[in-house]
């Protein structure tokens, strides 16, 4: 039995010592404040959702976007979403000036130019397409940051997630980036699980010991279940497929698959990370930004240590060398 850390690479890492970052530190009980940078469909949806969810350990919610209109005209709807009674608490919704940016304990970057038009997915390499139109995007900014001393979370929503979180820990610390893409794979595996367990009792394990490992993408693994007893090869191989195959799924009916992602991979996972509980997240693990349930601390990411079948390991292990490659050279 293997776990993920046993993940290795020859890639050596020079940053990688944890040092402190005050958003760490703060007391629990103390609220954060996030701001959200592009407010295209994805970063629209965060912001609703985390607005009416995230109000117990975020105190403001900033937003950033080239077209002003646009975010202030958000801050009027956003400020608008309220209960009459009161409760729950929501944060505060504040239109950001590019001069505090940085002011903040979590910064998301959902700005981006390369999403295909619906149609145009079957065009070439569209993850190595996306990529290449938003490095530029995410090295402006992370280079902004450190250029500003930004000791905040540098949390990277764009695709591919886990590419671009390693360019911008070429500017910044790595344990100081996050990429934030699986959370709606888990859901999207929880979602076909749930439609064949009636039929096929390997998939009813998956909300108990199912996992989703890898990039937000082409090379993501979704697992039935990491017990040895109820894993199963095959049906990890059909669910694998129908998760990363989902966005097709919501394209052949003419649109783009931009809500679920938006709750699930940052409304619903950003707070958890913030409150230091699991989440499914891509974090720095030997020279590669990895997709893998695990919470930050105080003194660096905790992996969950669950062992693993010998089997899925080395799947897992492929997987992570195509993405040292992808990365690293």
């Amino acid at each position: 039995m293997r776990k993920i850390t046993d993940l290795r690479s020859d890639y050596s890492y020079e940053k990688s010592r944890l040092t402190s970052y005050p958003w760490l530190m703060k007391d629990p009980g103390d609220k954060k404040t996030v701001h959200i940078i592009g407010l295209g469909d994805i970063g629209q949806n965060a912001a609703i959702a985390l607005r009416l969810t995230a109000g117990e350990v975020i105190s403001r919610i900033g937003i950033y976007d080239l077209n002003q209109n646009l975010a202030a005209r958000l801050e009027i709807e956003l400020s608008q979403i309220l209960s009459p009674f009161g409760e729950p608490i929501y944060p505060e919704i504040k239109v950001l000036d590019p001069r505090n940016l940085f002011d903040c304990d979590v910064l998301l970057v959902c700005a981006a130019i390369g999403i295909p038009a619906v149609g145009e997915e079957a065009k070439g390499d569209v993850r190595m397409a996306q990529f290449e139109k938003n490095r530029p995007i995410i090295t402006a900014y992370a280079a902004q940051a450190l250029r500003e001393g930004y000791k905040g979370l540098f949390g990277v929503v764009s695709d591919p997630v886990d590419l671009l979180c390693m360019e911008a820990a070429y500017f910044l610390h790595p344990e100081q980036v996050q990429g934030f893409g699986l959370g709606v794979m888990f859901a999207r595996s929880a979602y076909y699980a749930a439609k064949r367990a009636p039929r096929d009792p390997r998939f009813s394990h998956f909300l108990q010991s199912g996992r989703v490992y890898g990039p937000h993408g082409r090379g993501l693994v979704a697992v039935n279940s990491i017990s040895p007893d109820t894993y199963d090869s095959a049906a990890t191989d059909q669910l694998t497929n129908l998760t990363v195959g989902a966005n097709i799924s919501v394209r052949a009916l003419g649109y783009k698959p931009y809500i679920a992602p938006g709750v699930a991979s940052v409304a619903l996972t950003v707070p958890e990370v913030i409150a230091g509980k699991w989440n499914d997240s891509a974090r720095f693990l030997n020279g590669v930004f990895f997709g893998a349930r695990n919470k930050i601390t105080p003194t660096g990411t905790r992996w969950e240590k669950d062992p693993l079948p010998d089997e899925l390991f080395y799947r897992l292990r492929e997987s992570y060398r195509r993405l040292d490659k992808a990365m690293n050279g």
